[in-house]
Parts: structure tokens; C-alpha cells; sequence
């Protein structure tokens, strides 16, 4: 059988068992979460999650960069690095990756024909269980040195809440996934907060007060130095450009370099601190020189990436709530000021649509209305209320291919910048028809 086939076949099997991405707010507020599962899976196993140290990352916003940033680190420092992050853009494999390369479709494949014995001894199991099994085993088998985990949703009952990590990390929380985590920052906070392990370090972004006050708290019941980036590390951003972002960390005489990054946005430098902290209380063989080359390396798809920069100006982005809307709007004030964008939007039907247009009042000129082919992505004449009542022009085009080519047509008629944001899956979408342009032989 080729790689492709037994590769499809793969993911189907994986597919087919519950799979809590895939599901509406409602069903995940009744989703049965818990860890007894995964943990006999692991045991099963032979508990592959505790045979390299590891780096724990939750959060709302930033968990994926973060985590990037500290694998890209690890990595410089000479540790063999496995780095599980979810959801994928473009291919299932970008989740589990060694050194920055995605397992391969034949690994993936042959990792999931030797899991089938095992996952069968046990009932209910998740596509992400499974995945996230995977990724350990993985990472076992390549005899990585070292490996950063993302948290999927929450912490708490979130599948890979069976390590025992050298540091624990919080990014930036806000509300987002409420109907399983809960309505307030207090209730989210508890739930991220679930990957505190008693005696392990933890390092958290910048957060609100009522977000830090439920980490404090929880860190000090677990006995859990806690370090809080513009506090406990303090940090200056220093200049920006379309090439990237520098930035120093206090005292200099301590940190006499700047740190140079890739990742666009000021929102990336907290992230780079919290990397930096974490790396540092990881215990791992990490010097300053190290976290220099890998965030210099850093890259993170779709995160104020400029896809294209003029004719029009493209810039794709995953912000998908009113916090990372709010953020998006400043990054672009920063590096467009005063331009408006043509912004291509699908969302899922559990995100608040008026605030994150809220968040960009003034910035918009056109919504392209549009929708992946994710079961969760709400309907065009649903966002098109929202609209209306915010008085933000628009149009619908469906599929996502009519919408990025309507797009560009409009950003360049209007000296616009075109934008893709408020879903993961349609900036993918978004990705993956320019790149497939963009590879085409050009005409004449």
C-alpha cells in the first residue's frame, strides 16, 4: 500500500473516534472530560510522556507562539526538541514535530497501526487522546532530549495534563471557549491553571487582576514559585519593522544584547519574555545566546504573518476573540498606521462577532464574508446580522476561493491591506489558495 493511502487511513481511524474539535459549544459544555482514560492509555503505553523533560504551555492567547519560541531555543541550545501544538494549518503532521519537522506521513501512519491493539483495550477514547499518545510516543521513539507541550483546551481535564514538566507557563488569558471553561476570568484562570504541579515552577505573561489573583493563589497552594513577566522579568520594546521586532530585558547590565524576533506584534514580545522566563526555570542547559539564535529563528504561521507585501499588502492572522482582536488592531496601527483592510472572516458559532468588530472600529472598509468547511464554522447570513447592526459594509463569497480572489481585487482597487482572521481554519484556507498561486507558472 503507497504512503499516501495508508497516511489517509490513518487519519480516519483517527477521525473516527470522538473528536470535541468537531463539536458545537453545546456539546462540548456536556463532553465528558477525564483524564482516567488517557492515563491507562499511557500506561499502556509504557509512559512515554516522562521519558524526556518537558515544558508545559497553556493559556487563551500566545500558548502556540510561546511554545515555538521555547522548542526554536531548545533547539539552538543542541537539545534534540519535540514540539505538540494544536490545531494544524495545512497538514495533520505540523502538530507533532522533532527539531522543527513534522512527523512524516509514513511515521504517522505507522505509529497509528501500532496504537490500534492498545486503544482498543479502552472505551471512549478522543481523537485527541489518541493524538496527543502519539505525540509522546513519538517523541520517545526519536529519543528526544527535550519537548514543549501545548495544552489543547483548557488544562485541568486537557489530555496532555499527564506530565510532570520541568516549568509550567500561563500566556495571556480572556474569555474564550466559555461554555466548557467557564464565564468568568476566575473560572478560566482555574481551569488553566489546572497544569500547576505541585513544587514546579510556573511563569505566566502579563495577565488581568483577576486572572493573576486565581494563579497566585493556586501557585501558592501548590508551593510553586511563581514568576509574572513585567514584574518578576521586566522588558522594553526597542524598535519594529516589517522584518521583524527587537526588544531588551532588565537589568542590562544582566542582558546586555537585544533579542531579535521574527513574530510580529507587541503581544509577541510578552510571549518571548514568558519563553525566555521559562526557559530559564526549565533547569535546562540553555544560555542567553541560545534563547538569542532561536528566537531569531522563530517562525509561527499565521500570526500577523504579511503573506505578501504590496499588490495588496496580505497579511494572515489566527485571532479569533475580542482579546486577539484587540491586539490585531493595535499590531496593525503599529505597522500600517492609518490604513484600512478588506478583512476575509469566517468564525466558529461560539465567538462573540460584535466585540471583535468592535475591537477593529474605524479599521474595516469591507468584510468578505465567508466559511470554511469546519463543522463549527457559523453560517454567512449569521455573521451578516452582526454586521449590519455594527454598520460595517459587506459582502458574502463562498467558498473561501471566491472570497481571497474578491479580496485582492478589492484591497487593490482601494489601496486597501487584505486580511484573513477570526477563524484558524478559513486563514488556512486563505493560505493554502495564495500559496497554490503563487506556485503556479506565471502567464506570458
Amino acid at each position: 500500500m503507497d504512503t499516501e493511502t495508508r497516511y489517509n487511513q490513518a487519519l480516519d481511524y483517527l477521525y473516527s473516534f470522538v473528536d470535541y474539535s468537531l463539536k458545537k459549544a453545546d456539546q462540548l459544555a456536556a463532553a465528558n472530560f477525564d483524564l482516567s482514560r488517557m492515563k491507562t492509555f499511557l500506561s499502556l503505553l509504557g509512559e512515554p510522556q516522562n521519558q524526556y523533560p518537558s515544558i508545559h504551555v497553556a493559556g487563551t492567547k500566545g500558548k502556540g507562539s510561546t511554545s515555538a519560541l521555547c522548542a526554536s531555543a531548545l533547539q539552538s541550545a543542541g537539545y534534540k526538541t519535540g514540539l505538540y501544538t494544536s490545531p494544524h494549518l495545512l497538514d495533520f503532521c505540523e502538530r507533532i514535530q522533532v527539531n522543527g519537522q513534522p512527523i512524516s506521513h509514513d511515521e504517522l501512519a505507522d505509529l497509528v497501526d501500532e496504537i490500534k491493539p492498545v486503544a482498543a483495550q479502552i472505551a471512549m477514547l478522543t481523537t485527541f487522546e489518541l493524538n496527543t499518545a502519539i505525540g509522546f510516543l513519538y517523541f520517545a521513539r526519536q529519543g528526544c532530549d527535550a519537548a514543549v507541550i501545548e495544552v489543547g483546551l483548557g488544562g485541568r481535564l486537557d489530555a496532555t495534563n499527564l506530565i510532570t514538566p520541568r516549568v509550567s507557563v500561563i500566556t495571556a488569558l480572556s474569555y474564550d471557549h466559555t461554555a466548557v471553561l467557564g464565564s468568568t476570568l476566575t473560572k478560566i484562570a482555574t481551569e488553566k491553571a489546572g497544569i500547576i504541579k505541585p513544587g514546579i515552577p510556573v511563569v505566566s505573561a502579563p495577565q488581568q487582576p483577576e486572572a493573576l489573583a486565581t494563579l497566585e493563589k493556586i501557585s501558592a497552594e501548590r508551593g510553586c514559585e511563581l514568576t509574572l513577566v513585567g514584574r518578576d522579568l521586566t522588558f522594553s520594546p526597542l524598535n519594529h519593522s516589517l522584518d521583524g521586532q527587537t526588544f531588551s530585558l532588565h537589568p542590562a547590565n544582566l542582558h546586555p544584547a537585544p533579542f531579535h524576533l521574527k513574530l510580529l506584534g507587541a503581544h509577541q514580545v510578552e510571549n518571548a519574555v514568558s519563553a525566555y522566563a521559562a526557559l530559564k526555570k526549565s533547569g535546562l542547559n540553555v544560555t542567553e545566546a541560545h534563547i538569542r539564535a532561536g528566537f531569531a529563528a522563530a517562525q509561527w504561521p499565521c500570526r500577523f504573518e504579511i503573506f505578501q507585501r504590496a499588490d495588496p499588502t496580505i497579511i494572515l492572522d489566527s485571532a479569533h476573540n475580542e482579546d486577539s482582536f484587540r491586539r490585531l488592531a493595535q499590531t496593525l496601527e503599529d505597522y500600517f498606521p492609518a490604513q484600512q483592510v478588506v478583512l476575509i472572516i469566517g468564525i466558529s458559532e461560539d465567538k462573540h462577532l460584535a466585540a471583535m468588530l468592535a475591537a477593529m472600529q474605524g479599521i474595516i472598509s469591507r468584510l468578505i464574508i465567508t466559511r470554511s468547511l469546519h463543522p463549527r464554522a457559523l453560517e454567512p447570513e449569521k455573521i451578516i446580522e452582526t454586521a449590519q447592526q455594527a454598520g460595517v459594509p459587506y459582502e458574502v463569497m463562498v467558498p473561501v476561493e471566491a472570497a481571497v480572489a474578491r479580496g485582492q481585487k478589492l484591497a487593490r482597487e482601494r489601496g486597501d491591506l487584505l486580511l484573513s482572521a477570526g477563524s484558524m481554519f478559513v486563514t488556512a484556507a486563505v493560505k493554502s489558495i495564495l500559496s497554490n498561486e503563487a506556485a503556479r507558472p506565471q502567464k506570458g
